[in-house]
């Protein structure tokens, strides 16, 4: 099943170079999007746009690449997103499109990130609601999510709500400093969130374990999931060498 792995690539710079380093790590097949004519048994690729997500969502067993969890390649938003350059970590996700924090892994690929955890706040003025961008919103049906997530934590909580998007113009670290709660679809600023003593609350299925919506007011941050994640991003050498897919492909055996 490994030798079939189809790595797909759009003719988008970003997406040309990612699916190059890792089909050469895998030692997959690397095919153009326009020559992708039928389902595989497993495919891997990166990002959702330009008719990537539509494969994937079709797929039973696939690979999602994009940037990282934490110390990710530099990206600057203002009408469109832009990159500085391709020097930070990618994640990499077997059947889904964020790590829900499950696992059992290490923490040495973690300790060497230095990411400097500060200690669980102790108080906050306001929950910062993270608003799903419009391609996120459209891929994964999150019509009114927004409001549909404030009346939700409404339920649970009468703190402030502050609706905070990529085209805000307050940075999410400056307002992190007086938060109580970070709230998203499945965003990973949640991850840097928890970083800076935050908990991270989740409406995804699949990341609901780590905060849910019903325990805003009793948030907690389990470090044990940063090593999870940390052996769930990779950079591209680290792709491109086979060493990446040497610890991934254990999901397949």
């Amino acid at each position: 099943m490994i030798s079939n792995l189809l790595v797909i690539q759009t003719d988008h710079f970003v997406n040309k170079i990612v699916t190059e380093a890792f089909a050469k790590g895998c030692n997959g097949t690397l095919i153009n999007i326009k020559n992708y004519k039928k389902n595989s048994d497993l495919v891997a690729t990166y990002g959702i746009l330009r008719r990537t997500g539509e494969i994937l969502k079709k797929s039973k067993n696939f690979w999602y690449i994009d940037h990282g969890y934490f110390k990710s390649s530099k990206r600057a938003f203002a009408g469109k997103t832009s990159i500085s350059d391709l020097d930070g970590y990618f994640r990499v996700v077997h059947n889904d499109f964020v790590h829900s924090g499950n696992g059992f892994c290490q923490s040495d690929r973690l300790e060497k990130l230095n990411l400097g955890f500060k200690p669980l706040r102790k108080n906050g003025e306001y929950i910062i609601l993270s608003e799903p961008s419009h391609y996120i919103k459209q891929f994964f049906g999150l019509e009114n999510w927004v409001e549909k997530t404030i009346n939700k934590l409404k339920l649970y909580t009468d703190r402030k709500i502050f609706v905070h998007n990529k085209t805000s113009e307050i940075k999410l670290k400056d307002l992190l400093k007086k938060a109580w709660a970070f709230v998203s679809e499945q965003s990973t600023a949640g991850f840097q969130a928890m970083i800076e003593g935050v908990p991270a609350h989740y409406t995804y299925k699949t990341m609901e374990g780590i905060n849910s919506l019903q325990e805003i007011e009793s948030g907690k941050i389990n470090y044990k999931i940063f090593s999870n994640l940390a052996y769930g991003q990779w950079k591209l050498k680290e792709i491109a060498s086979g060493e990446a897919w040497d610890f991934l492909k254990k999901d397949l055996l």
